[in-house]
C-alpha cells in the first residue's frame, strides 16, 4: 500500500532519509530508477541482511519515499521523485547531493 502525496509528512520523510542505509537506497533508485529489492541492495552497496533490508524498505515505504510494484514475483522499487518535489520542494535534491562523510553514509 502506497500513500497518498496529500498523507505526506516532512518529520516522517526525514526520518527515513536520516538512515544512512536507507540514504544509500534511496540515491541508488534515484540514478538507475525502478529496480527490483535485490538489485537495489546490491547497487547500493550494503552489505546487510535481506530481513534489515526488507526493514529499511519498509520505512522508506511508509514514509511515502518509495513505491513498490508487484511484478510476477518480483517486487519492484522506484523513487516517489514527483510527489516529494510537489510536496517539498527542492528537499530530495539537498538530500542526495549532501556529501555522504556529512551523513554518516560512507
Amino acid at each position: 500500500m502506497n500513500i497518498e502525496p496529500a498523507d505526506l509528512r516532512l518529520a516522517k520523510v526525514l526520518a527515513a532519509l536520516a538512515d544512512p542505509a536507507r540514504l544509500l537506497a534511496v540515491r541508488a533508485l534515484a540514478e538507475q530508477g525502478e529496480s527490483p529489492c535485490t538489485g537495489l541492495q546490491q547497487a547500493a552497496g550494503l552489505d546487510i541482511s535481506r530481513s534489515t533490508f526488507s526493514h529499511h524498505q519498509r520505512v522508506l515505504r511508509e514514509a511515502g519515499v518509495i513505491r513498490v510494484r508487484v511484478d510476477g514475483s518480483r517486487r519492484m522499487l522506484s523513487l516517489r521523485r514527483a510527489e516529494l518535489d510537489s510536496c517539498f520542494p527542492g528537499l530530495l535534491d539537498s538530500v542526495l547531493n549532501t556529501a555522504p562523510e556529512l551523513l554518516g553514509a560512507r
